[in-house]
Parts: C-alpha cells; sequence; structure tokens
C-alpha cells in the first residue's frame, strides 16, 4: 500500500484514448500514481503494457463500479483524487431517442459517475482532503440540436457537482468541473456508432440533418478551434495541484466564447446562433 503523505494517488475513468489517457500520462510523470481504468479488457491490457496499474471499470455497471473500488482500496489506502472522464456521445434528435437508449447514456455519464464519487468520498472525508474532477462539456451549459442525450447528461453533471460542492463545503475536498469544447480524440467516431445502434433514419423526420451530422462524424477533418488534450492536462494539474482551484475551467475557444455570449445576450438571440453552431 502507498504512503499517502509522499505519493498521491489519482483514479482516472476512461483511459483508453483521448483525453483520459493524456491525463493518465500526464499526471503520472507528475508524480502521481495513477491507477487507469478502461471498461474493456482489451484496453486494460493495452494500459498495463503501458506501465500503469489498471482497473477494469464499466460506469454503466453498479457491479463493476463496486468491484473496481474495492480492488482499488486493496492496493491503496486513501485516493486524493478522482478524475470522472469516462463518457460517450448518444447523438440524434430528441424524438428519435428511446427510453432505453436515454437512461443507457445516463447510466454512464451520469449514474455512474455518481456512484463513483459516493464511494470515494468517505475516505476522503476520513483524511478531509480530496479533489474530484469532473469532464464535462461546452455542452454542459448551452444546448445544441441533434446532440440532446449527451447535452441533457451534462446538465445533469453539472447540477450534481455544483450540490455537492455546496454540502461538503466545510471540508477541505474540492470540486472542479472542466469543460473542454473540441478536443483531438475519438469522441466523434464513438458517437457515430451508437447513433447507427440507437437511432431509426428511416423513419426521422431529421433525414436531411442526419446527412450532413453523419458526414461530419465520420470526417478526419477537425472542428474548428479543436485542441490537443494537453490543453485539458493543463487544467487538471492546476485543479489538482492549487490552493484554490477553480470551480469552472473552460478549454477552448468555443467554450469561452459561448459562455460568454450566454451571459450577455438575450436567449432567443443564444437559440439562433446555437441552432446555426450544431446544425
Amino acid at each position: 500500500m502507498d504512503d499517502s503523505s509522499k505519493i498521491r494517488s489519482i483514479l482516472i475513468t476512461g483511459c483508453s484514448s483521448g483525453i483520459g489517457l493524456c491525463l493518465a500520462n500526464g499526471l503520472r510523470s507528475k508524480g502521481y500514481r495513477v491507477f487507469a481504468s478502461a471498461r474493456k479488457m482489451d484496453d486494460v491490457l493495452k494500459l498495463k503494457e503501458l506501465g500503469f496499474e489498471t482497473l477494469l471499470l464499466d460506469l454503466s455497471s453498479s457491479g463493476s463500479v463496486n468491484a473496481a473500488i474495492n480492488e482499488l482500496y486493496k492496493k491503496t489506502e486513501s485516493l486524493y483524487a478522482l478524475i470522472n472522464n469516462g463518457a460517450y456521445g448518444q447523438v440524434g434528435a430528441l424524438e428519435d431517442i428511446s427510453r432505453n437508449s436515454l437512461e443507457k447514456q445516463f447510466q454512464a455519464n451520469v449514474f455512474g459517475w455518481h456512484e463513483l464519487t459516493n464511494l470515494v468520498l468517505p475516505r476522503m472525508r476520513e483524511l478531509n482532503v480530496g479533489r474530484i474532477i469532473y469532464i464535462s462539456s461546452v455542452l454542459g451549459f448551452v444546448a445544441m440540436p441533434l446532440r440532446g442525450p449527451y447535452v441533457s447528461s451534462k446538465f445533469a453533471i453539472e447540477g450534481l457537482v455544483n450540490t455537492l460542492r455546496l454540502e461538503l463545503k466545510n471540508t477541505s475536498i474540492k470540486f472542479s468541473v472542466i469543460q473542454p469544447g473540441p478536443i483531438e480524440s475519438k469522441f466523434r467516431k464513438n458517437a457515430f456508432l451508437a447513433f447507427k445502434e440507437n437511432v431509426d433514419i428511416s423513419n426521422s423526420n431529421y433525414q436531411e440533418n442526419y446527412k450532413v451530422m453523419i458526414e461530419r462524424l465520420n470526417s478526419d477533418e477537425n472542428v474548428q478551434f479543436t485542441l490537443q488534450p494537453e490543453a485539458v492536462l493543463k487544467c487538471a494539474i492546476h485543479a489538482l495541484d492549487s490552493k484554490k482551484p477553480k470551480n469552472y475551467y473552460r478549454v477552448t475557444f468555443p467554450t469561452k466564447l459561448f459562455g460568454f455570449l450566454g451571459r450577455i445576450l438575450p436567449s432567443s438571440w443564444m437559440d439562433n446562433i446555437l441552432s446555426k453552431a450544431g446544425s
């Protein structure tokens, strides 16, 4: 078991690629003891080959979440930080999204994060120290068409973390939300797979919209203002190391822009802008 006074342990979810893998590599190089998790065994084995301590953790499964935490605490007596990152984006018009598809989105993006947080909080409370970071999205505070399931899951996460911050304000446990915006990752590829699995295009009123969306999801070209995941790493390091971490970290230009516009423009104007931006 590690000595938490010397080495700070961090659990990161969704480390198979993209932001999660970047965070795992970057924080390990900063001297943290990183527990890197993924939901597929193939990805866990790849992480082991990279030298990480690993956990098999499927956020959609309560059994998997509990088993992972039990395994974690066999390896370390304490956990300094949890980074809730593992998620996927279900796209499609809300009229085309079944209850089952929406439940699957929330199982992975909301309920798993909530349960995982509740499982690590007791030991953080005992030591009165800890950081919990949520990788949210620009879509955690603005909505765009054809992204309703993902938008609603991120709105829910931000509501949860804001409430936790208030409820634990008399402790030394700090909560931060990172809102990346467009970051180079496999997000669009995975979103397209979820879309094909759960949306019946042939019976949709949005067939023309989907043609444009599918072309964008399958494109190898980066969305304008896309940054590398190291931009998120920089924010995570500040949230972990600073005595006064920020409540919110807005990473990319679109995220900062929409945050600013949302403060100064009437909601009807924002609707027009977001409708065009999301089309």
